[in-house]
């Protein structure tokens, strides 16, 4: 009987010790996660706060929100403000040690984006524009490869027990990314032209060579007016653009518009993991992008 209580007791505290126990990581977008559960898995258990339907540039901070980073060993996000309306008040609200400035488990995953679209000068007259550069870099396969080390290398850190663990994953996924970098490649993009709603699809550009012509935002955030409208459908007409650009959440009603009045057909990207049933992860999303733009 003493027996086997010790040998419950032993299995019990083998199934509780912090060795076993899955880090909480708190991501702040969908794509993110979805790099973060292709490295951690199961020894990782991921919360992402801003749901994959939301505009990522208009998000309020929730109770629920501090509650989840409250809990977090790890919060990883987008970085370049994307996040300045709501990020700052989770960390401080928080009270979490783990996950305040400065600390490991604090983690901008701009910190390896080689940034472009960084103003020297920022005034209010300029619109919603980010001082820090273009925060819509995970389009970018070459600055996600990035990303997805230092997601990799973090987790090593934090939890060093499974540090070859997560290294075999993160072997695993840079294999798939080549093998996906070789398919992406042949995708035929270099020297289209397309007009685009929101500066979004700037990192994807400079990558695969098309190139976008205008905005039918006159400024980042700034609505069209009438007759920055007329403007665009006369651009379009003239200019013969292979497509009009815009992302679920930002600006469809206007490119359905613009598309009627000047014959150019217009394409609702997914701007991010799950924003359509068949971006299930990171890969899906480019893979659903490069094919509707080819």
């Amino acid at each position: 009987m003493i027996t086997r209580f010790i040998l419950v007791m032993v299995c019990f505290l083998i199934w509780a010790s912090p060795a076993m126990a899955k880090l909480n990581v708190v991501t702040t977008l969908q794509w993110i996660g979805s790099l973060a559960n292709d490295i951690g898995k199961d020894k990782i258990k991921i919360t992402t706060l801003v749901k994959p339907d939301q505009d990522p540039h208009y998000v309020e901070a929730k109770p629920s929100m501090i509650l989840e980073v409250r809990r977090a060993d790890l919060l990883l996000f987008n970085g370049l403000e994307l996040e300045i309306g709501y990020l700052s008040v989770l960390v401080e609200s928080s009270r979490n040690p783990k996950i305040q400035p400065g600390t490991p488990g604090y983690f901008d995953c701009s910190q390896f984006v080689e940034v472009i679209e960084k103003p020297e000068v920022v005034n209010r007259s300029m619109g919603d524009v980010h001082p820090l550069g273009n925060p819509h870099y995970h389009l970018s396969p070459r600055n996600t490869y990035r990303v997805t080390e230092g997601i990799a290398e973090v987790l090593r850190t934090l939890d060093p027990g499974n540090a070859a663990f997560y290294r075999g994953n993160l072997t695993a996924w840079q294999e798939k990314f080549r093998e996906k970098e070789k398919q992406w490649r042949e995708y035929s993009l270099k020297g289209k032209k397309f007009i685009a709603y929101h500066k979004f699809f700037e990192y994807l550009a400079n990558e695969f060579g098309f190139e976008i012509i205008a905005y039918v935002e006159p400024k980042p955030g700034i609505p069209p007016s009438a007759g920055w409208v007329e403007r665009i459908i006369e651009m379009a007409k003239r200019m013969k653009p292979d497509a009009i650009l815009t992302t679920p959440y930002y600006g469809t009603r206007e490119v359905i518009f613009l598309s009627q009045k000047s014959g150019v057909k217009y394409i609702v990207v997914p701007h991010d993991v799950g924003a359509t049933p068949a971006g299930k992860d990171w890969f899906s999303l480019m893979d659903q992008v490069l094919g509707l733009l080819k």
